[in-house]
C-alpha cells in the first residue's frame, strides 16, 4: 500500500548532473511504443525528449539518461493512473544517429475506489426555508472524480479544486480543505479517497461603502446595487453587480469586493479574536465595497470603416459624461448609403432598475432606388437584465420620401413601441448553446400628429445547438406584419424589406421587397430563415456553410421565398465573432461579399 497526497513531481536527470562542456549536441532519435494518451504524456514530459538537440549532450550522458528512463516512465505513468507499469529501454548504437527505443507495457489502471467526503460545519439556518438552507447533498453530487474513473493525478487536482471552488463563491467564502488524501492499492488497482473540508463561519453583506468618486453623484452607484444588506455572500452577485457598473461608461475601473479585512480588524480592535473555522463561529456583516476610477468627463472619438451592408463609413463621436446631471452621447455617420446624426441624454438608472433617456436624430438613406429622410424625437424606458430586457418607447417622427427620382410623399407618425428580449445562452459573446428572441409590437393609433394609424408587430429568432466538440449548428428566422388602411401615410421604417449580411445573403442591403419602378420599397410582411454550419478547426477560427431564403411584400402570396447559400470564414475576435462570407443569390444570379459582427441581438 502506498499513500499519495498532492501533485507527484518528476525530477530531470540532467538537472542533478553537470553535463561536459561540447562543441556540438549529440543527435539521437527516441521511438516509444506506448498506448497514444501516455505515448503524448511521456513526448511533453520524458527527460530523453526534452533534452534532445542540448548542446551539452554527448554519449556518456545520453546512456545515463536511457538508464533513467524506466524510473521515469513509471513516475510519469503513475500521473495518469498506471501504477504498475513495464518498461523497457534499449539503446540501439548501430548507424551514424543513436536510436532510443522505449517500451511501454501500461499494465490495469488503478481506478477510484471508495470514496469518503466529509463536511464538517454547514450547519443547517434555524428560521430559515428548506429550499434556501446549504445543499450539501448536491454539493457531494457535484463531485466529479466518480467511483470506477481511472485515477489520474490531474483529475483529482481539479475535482478539490471544484469542490472548493462550489462553497467560496457561496455564503461560506473561509472553507477550506483540511485534509486531502488518496491512498493508493497497487496491487488490487484501487485508489481510496478522503477529503475533508470546513466550511468556515457563514458570511453575509453588510452596508454599501464606495470609494473614488469625485465628479459623480453616489446615486449611479447606489442605484445599481442589487445586494441588500443581510443577502448571504455569493461571489456571482459581486461580479454581476461589477459588470453593470462598469457598463455604465462612468468609470474606467470598477472592483466590487467585501470587505473581510474592516470585520477583522474591528474584531481586532475589539480584542476579539480569530473567529473560529466552523459554522457556529458568527462574523458581523461583511461591507461591500466598491472602489471606482471614474472616466474623463468628455471623449472625442472619430473613425473609419466599412459595411458590405452600407458602404464606406466615416464617424465623429462626442460623449459628455456630465451634462445637466445626464449623459450625453452624440454621433454623426457618414455612409455611402445612410448618413445620420443623433444625440440622446440619459438619467442614471433609477433605485428601482429603469434606465430613462431621450434623444433626436436625422437621417437620409438612399437605398435600392428608396430615398428617405427621417427627423425624429424618442423617448425611452427600458429595464431588466441581459437575460431578459424591456423597454418602452415613444417617437414623434416626420418623414420625406422620394421613389426612384420622383418625390412621392411626406408623412408624420407619433407610434408607441414595447420590446422584449429574452436570451438564455452558454455565452452572450461567443454562444454555442441556447437560443435569444426579439419581439416587438407597436403603433401608432390615436389621430395625434399621426397621419395614418397602424399596429405593427415584428419578431426575431436565433438558435445555437452544438453538434460536437468542434461543430454547431445555428438557426435563424424573422417574421414581421403591418396592418393600416393606406400604407402609403406609414414611415418607411415601420416597413420591411429583406436583404443583407444579417438577412437573406447573396442579395443587397434590404434588396428584397416591393418593387415600384425601378425602386424597391417596403412591404407590409416580412418572413426570412436561415440554416447555418459551422466546423471550428481550431479554436478561435473556423468555416460554415449556410442556406438563407425569404422575403418582403404587401401580401402573404408576395412572401415567395430568394434563396441565398454560400460558405465563408468565421473567427472568434476580442469583440465578438467576425463572419466574412460569400453567397450566391439564386434569384439575382450573383455572387456577393459579405462582412459582419455576430449573430447576437
Amino acid at each position: 500500500m502506498a499513500k499519495v497526497s498532492g501533485r507527484l513531481a518528476v525530477a530531470g536527470v540532467l538537472a542533478a548532473v553537470a553535463l561536459p562542456a561540447a562543441a556540438q549536441g549529440l543527435k539521437y532519435d527516441v521511438h516509444i511504443d506506448a498506448p497514444a494518451p501516455l505515448r503524448e504524456l511521456l513526448d511533453q514530459n520524458l527527460d530523453l525528449l526534452r533534452f534532445r538537440g542540448n548542446a551539452r549532450m554527448d554519449r556518456e550522458q545520453l546512456v545515463r539518461l536511457v538508464r533513467a528512463a524506466p524510473e521515469q516512465v513509471k513516475t510519469l505513468a503513475a500521473t495518469d493512473g498506471y501504477y504498475s507499469p513495464v518498461v523497457e529501454a534499449r539503446l540501439d548504437r548501430d548507424g551514424d544517429t543513436p536510436r532510443v527505443e522505449l517500451s511501454v507495457q501500461p499494465g490495469e489502471p488503478v481506478r477510484v475506489g471508495d470514496i469518503d467526503l466529509v463536511l464538517q460545519g454547514f450547519a443547517p439556518v434555524p428560521d430559515l426555508p428548506p429550499e434556501k438552507q446549504f445543499d450539501t447533498a448536491a454539493l457531494k453530487a457535484g463531485w466529479t472524480l466518480k467511483k470506477g474513473q481511472i485515477f489520474r493525478q490531474t483529475d483529482w487536482e481539479q475535482a478539490k479544486r471544484g469542490l472548493l471552488r462550489q462553497v467560496v463563491q457561496t455564503r461560506y467564502p473561509r472553507a477550506q480543505l483540511t485534509d486531502t488524501q488518496a491512498t493508493v492499492d497497487p496491487d488490487n488497482h484501487l485508489a481510496a479517497l478522503r477529503v475533508v473540508l470546513d466550511s468556515g463561519p457563514e458570511l453575509r453583506f453588510g452596508e454599501l461603502r464606495i470609494e473614488g468618486l469625485k465628479r459623480y453623484p453616489a446615486a449611479i452607484v447606489r442605484n445599481l446595487n442589487p445586494i441588500h444588506p443581510g443577502d448571504y455572500y455569493s461571489e456571482a452577485a459581486l461580479q454581476s453587480y461589477q459588470a453593470r457598473l462598469q457598463d455604465t461608461g462612468y468609470f474606467s475601473s470598477v472592483e466590487v469586493s467585501a470587505d473581510m479585512g474592516a470585520v477583522l480588524n474591528e474584531q481586532l480592535e475589539a480584542g476579539a479574536a480569530t473567529p473560529k473555522q466552523n459554522a457556529e463561529a458568527a462574523m458581523a456583516p461583511l461591507p461591500l465595497l466598491v472602489r471606482v476610477t471614474e472616466n474623463k468627463r468628455r471623449n472625442v472619438s472619430a473613425g473609419l470603416g466599412f459595411s458590405t451592408n452600407t458602404g464606406n463609413r466615416a464617424s465623429l463621436a462626442y460623449d459628455d459624461l456630465s451634462v445637466f446631471g445626464l449623459r450625453m452621447k452624440s454621433a454623426l455617420t457618414l455612409e455611402t448609403k445612410k448618413q445620420t446624426a443623433r444625440s440622446d441624454f440619459y438619467f442614471p438608472t433609477t433605485a428601482d432598475g429603469y434606465n430613462d433617456s431621450f434623444g433626436a436624430s436625422f437621417e437620409r438613406s438612399d437605398i435600392s432606388g428608396e430615398v428617405t429622410s427621417v427627423a425624429s424625437v424618442a423617448g425611452k424606458r427600458a429595464w431588466g437584465t441581459p437575460l431578459l430586457e424591456r423597454s418602452l418607447s415613444l417617437e414623434l417622427l416626420t418623414e420625406t420620401k422620394t421613389i426612384d427620382g420622383i418625390p412621392s410623399s411626406t408623412s408624420k407618425s407619433l407610434p408607441l413601441t414595447y420590446a422584449v428580449t429574452w436570451r438564455k445562452l452558454d455565452n452572450l459573446l461567443f454562444p454555442t448553446k441556447g437560443y435569444a428572441l426579439n419581439a416587438q409590437l407597436g403603433g401608432a393609433l390615436l389621430p395625434i400628429l399621426t397621419d395614418e394609424a397602424f399596429v405593427r408587430g415584428y419578431a426575431r429568432a436565433v438558435w445555437y445547438r452544438p453538434l460536437t466538440t468542434s461543430t454547431n449548428l445555428i438557426l435563424r428566422g424573422e417574421m414581421g406584419a403591418l396592418a393600416s388602411r393606406d400604407k402609403n401615410g406609414v414611415p418607411a421604417v415601420y416597413l420591411f424589406r429583406a436583404g443583407g449580411d444579417q438577412s437573406v445573403r447573396g442579395y443587397a442591403f434590404q434588396e428584397l421587397g416591393v418593387r415600384e419602378g425601378d425602386a424597391i420599397t417596403g412591404g407590409r410582411y416580412l418572413a426570412t430563415g436561415s440554416a447555418e454550419f459551422q466546423y471550428w478547426f481550431k479554436p478561435t477560427y473556423g468555416m460554415a456553410v449556410f442556406y438563407d431564403a425569404g422575403n418582403a411584400g404587401d401580401t402573404f402570396s408576395a412572401l415567395h421565398p430568394k434563396s441565398g447559400y454560400g460558405a465563408g470564414g468565421r473567427w472568434k475576435s476580442p469583440v465578438g465573432p467576425i463572419n466574412v462570407d460569400v453567397a450566391y443569390g439564386h434569384a439575382v444570379h450573383k455572387y456577393r461579399l459579405h462582412f459582419s459582427l455576430g449573430f447576437t441581438f
